[in-house]
């Protein structure tokens, strides 16, 4: 049987390790953007009994709440949550699907009424119901202006989509001011053009990407952004995610030698 005291003192020395590695993390070697796989929660419901997954992308919701605050009280600029791919809209089944798009509405909404954060949305709002899209666009609006922490909400996102969508756009804007020809616009092309026309433009490619659950692969999540990202898998499934589990990936993206594809 497990003593009654042995959990309060468990979590006092977890309290005390999590402010140790705190305290010794330099501010400089922190990622400027973190980008976040949020994995494992219908696994959490199901182990826990619950009857439908909602219960689980609920928690999770809650846990990306706690992440985010996290994250602005380190300094970090921006983050990036993967909620909702361009996959989940046609693999997922239709009771979920919609749970989850309520959920994901709900946190929009609560983001932009919280701190001085800034809301964008990152992703294709083809397959997204109105309802869904209006509750981003209104995160959008509402907090445009913040200076605050960078949130990126990745909904109805697909990596591969959205390099087919910048090409589009590229092609759209060569086609409206020049009228040249297929030669010239491939004279133009460079990573940095492809870049600004990404959904995430003008802003600076994520420096740690973080997945939870322990699965190793990135499933579609910024394929063009972390060509030199730093990877950390937890094997926390999404809702289960600690603090001191974030400092740990932290600690050790601030001892790798970077070396951008070398």
């Amino acid at each position: 049987m497990t003593n009654s005291k042995t959990r309060p003192g468990r979590e006092l020395l977890y309290a005390l390790y999590q402010k140790k590695i705190r305290r010794n993390l330099n501010p400089e070697t922190l990622p400027r953007h973190v980008a976040m796989i949020i994995d494992g929660n219908r696994r959490w419901a199901k182990q826990l009994g619950f009857d439908t997954p909602a219960h689980g992308h609920r928690a999770g919701a809650a846990k990306m709440r706690e992440f985010l605050e996290w994250c602005d009280d380190l300094g970090i600029k921006t983050v990036t949550l993967y909620l909702l791919s361009s996959d989940n809209l046609v693999q997922r089944e239709s009771e979920e699907l919609g749970d989850l798009i309520e959920i994901i509405a709900d946190l929009a909404e609560e983001l932009s009424h919280y701190r001085d954060w800034a809301v964008q949305h990152v992703g294709a709002t083809k397959g997204l119901p109105p309802e869904l899209i209006a509750a981003l666009r209104g995160a959008e609006e509402r907090t445009r202006d913040n200076p605050g922490l960078h949130i990126n909400l990745a909904v109805g996102y697909g990596g591969r989509t959205e390099i087919v969508d910048a090409m589009r756009s590229i092609v759209s804007d060569y086609e409206g001011t020049n009228g040249g020809t297929i030669a010239g616009l491939a004279e133009l092309l460079t990573p940095d053009l492809i870049g600004e026309h990404l959904y995430t433009g003008g802003q600076p490619d994520p420096d740690l990407v973080i997945r939870t659950s322990g699965e190793q692969r990135l499933s579609d999540f910024m394929l063009w952004q972390s060509a030199h990202s730093e990877f950390y898998f937890v094997e926390a499934l999404g809702p289960d995610l600690r603090e001191v589990d974030f400092l740990r990936a932290l600690r050790d993206f601030s001892r790798r030698n970077r070396r951008y594809g070398g």
